[in-house]
């Protein structure tokens, strides 16, 4: 498989990233091209993919294209490409775009797959929102899978909970580092030095994620099991409480949502 993106952004940059490092994809299977060429170039030599001068040139050297640019550009990525050969199959991660919204640009015989990445992936530890409402052949479709397979969990949603997936997994890292951030600033306010605060707070935020998924009990049950009565822990979630810590987190979500 020979896949292009098209922009070459945060998030193509994680995937690009996160296939050639884990060896998913060979470095010289990737393409991209971007109008900021002198950007593009410099991503390339940092990364290792291919850089193209043209969307025509890329989609002469791949089957499968990435498009990556902005929810805005995307019309105009595709009148710029003109006719496109019956056989490509395009995958989109371009927030907003549903495959309702392509089918109507493209028409009905375009092979189509909305997907929604999250940024971990440049680690290997991505999560994929694959849309269930898709036209790529079945052969096509289950390369990809084993593709996003290698550098994350794909996750098959149905149209009408795209939406919300991608408040989920999508938006949630930058939740998450705020957490990450705001714990840190306290570490380091009662003594521990930056870096190890980092440290600190990543591991232990590492550590209680993966022990939900790896025993599956629910929040609540883990959360009590370090709550001793009247102990330290019990005044740290208080205080949380206190202060509209779920609210928060679920306010965050509604507002992505409006």
């Amino acid at each position: 498989m020979k896949l292009g993106f098209i922009g070459m952004g945060n998030m193509a940059k994680a995937l690009a990233t996160g296939f050639i490092n884990n060896k998913t994809c060979a470095a010289t299977d990737i393409y991209a091209y971007a109008p900021n060429q002198q950007k593009l170039k410099a991503n390339a030599e940092l990364i290792g993919f291919q850089p193209v001068n043209t969307p025509q040139e890329l989609i002469k050297n791949v089957n499968v294209i990435i498009v990556a640019c902005k929810p805005n550009q995307v019309e105009f990525v595709f009148k710029e490409l003109g006719d496109l050969p019956s056989e490509l199959e395009i995958l989109s991660i371009a927030a907003g775009w549903s495959y309702e919204k392509y089918r109507h640009l493209l028409g009905n015989d375009a092979h189509i797959q909305c997907v929604m990445p999250n940024t971990p992936a440049m680690i290997g530890e991505g999560v994929f929102l694959m849309e269930e409402t898709n036209t790529l052949t079945a052969n096509t479709k289950k390369e990809i899978t084993n593709l996003f397979d290698t550098i994350g969990t794909v996750v098959n949603l149905p149209s009408k909970l795209m939406g919300i997936g991608t408040a989920i997994s999508g938006c949630g890292p930058a939740f998450v580092d705020m957490m990450i951030e705001a714990y840190a600033d306290a570490a380091v306010q009662h003594g521990i030095p930056r870096e190890q605060a980092y440290m600190l707070v990543s591991t232990t935020i590492k550590g209680a994620a993966q022990l939900q998924l790896e025993t599956k009990q629910h929040p609540a049950v883990l959360k009590e099991q370090v709550c001793s009565p009247g102990g330290t822990t019990i005044r740290g979630v208080t205080a949380l409480e206190e202060n509209g810590f779920r609210n928060a987190c679920i306010q965050s979500i509604n507002k992505i949502m409006e």
